[in-house]
């Protein structure tokens, strides 16, 4: 039987309901209940959530007739609603050498022109999805998107001021929809692109980023910090998407499998409208194509694999440069996302 892996409220927590694997029959019953209830939950307001009246009460100061979408019913609910998943902002940072955290854990990394780089555990990324934060002075929109496995920074700053971002609740093709606290505009988190609101249509820069192992990142910037554990409820360092990354299809996604036999939660780098099987670079080690340097190391624990974040399976670390050696903007998501968002995009299978 497939592994399934559902959220929803319970109290301020999200409870996650799995289909097998269960560690003790109360637990699994309360996994079951809360299965049960995100079911009929998003059965019973599929047809209300495609018209965007069914939001208004919750969103007074969206403009909801500012949009890219063509079709509403392409927004749904996760479980959690408005700011359910708690973004954070001016996190406290901690000198590498004072941090505790296993070794192959993931986190993601941003390293900017003149400030230590900083590292964001995803073991704290997974329950806040979002962290505003400076860097140098430079505000910086930290984000990861579990279910499509996204993790992208963004320059926060449009038309002059600087947007902070929560976690809408929503979901597009699986992948997180935030939206900005100033004009409550709701953005395309794989995208980095406003879908609905007073800003649609804009799009954010993104910045260079990428996850690797801490020891990884303990090793590149001895002189770095790294986000410290949050004062937030949270089983920091579980996974509660356990066994996702080997489902055989994603959450809450309707669209058709990748083409080229590419499994639907397979990784791939994406640079641009570029898809690059991880696979087929973690073999080769080195690809060298359409004037751009990919390398794939060991050492990175699966943040979506085990329980325990740190037990994840090695999916290894990604670094993509050009022909100068700069690092590139790129993000290693699953196929599924790539597909869904860049549907004539150009899939880099090889020979």
């Amino acid at each position: 039987m497939r592994q399934v892996t559902l959220h929803v409220l319970h109290g301020n927590e999200r409870v996650a309901a799995r289909g097998r694997g269960l560690a003790s029959p109360r637990r699994g019953r309360l996994r079951r209940l809360a299965a049960l209830a995100a079911t009929i939950t998003t059965l019973s307001t599929a047809s209300a959530m495609a018209d965007p009246a069914f939001w208004k009460s919750e969103w007074p100061e969206t403009d909801f007739s500012k949009t890219t979408l063509e079709s509403w019913s392409d927004v749904m609910s996760g479980g959690p609603g408005k700011d359910g998943i708690p973004a954070l902002s001016d996190p406290e940072m901690l000198p590498v050498a004072k941090a505790r955290l296993p070794e192959r854990e993931p986190v993601l990394t941003v390293a900017l022109d003149g400030a230590p780089a900083r590292a964001y555990p995803l073991r704290y990324m997974t329950w806040h999805e979002i962290v505003n934060d400076r860097i140098g002075g430079r505000p910086v929109a930290v984000t990861f998107c579990p279910l499509c496995n996204s993790a992208i920074a963004f320059d926060p700053r449009v038309g002059g001021r600087v947007l902070t971002f929560g976690v809408t609740g929503k979901l597009r093709h699986s992948d997180m929809v935030m939206y900005d606290r100033e004009t409550q505009s709701w953005w395309q988190q794989a995208l980095g692109t406003a879908i609905v609101g007073e800003l649609t249509g804009t799009k954010l820069q993104a910045l260079p980023s990428w996850m690797e192992s801490f020891a990884q990142f303990r090793a590149a910037h001895p002189g770095g910090l790294v986000m410290a554990e949050p004062r937030g409820n949270r089983p920091y360092g579980q996974n509660p998407y356990a066994g996702y990354d080997s489902a055989a299809k994603p959450f809450l996604y309707s669209g058709a499998p990748p083409p080229h036999g590419v499994p639907a939660l397979a990784r791939v780098v994406r640079v641009g409208d570029r898809a690059w099987p991880l696979p087929r670079l973690a073999k080769a080690g080195r690809i060298e194509e359409a004037g751009l340097v990919l390398t794939w190391q060991a050492g990175q624990a699966s943040a979506l694999d085990s329980r325990e974040m740190a037990a994840g399976r090695d999916v290894g670390s990604v670094r993509v440069r050009d022909g100068q050696g700069r690092d590139v903007v790129h993000d290693v998501l699953f196929a599924f996302a790539f597909d869904a968002f860049w549907p004539d995009g150009t899939w880099m299978i090889g020979g």
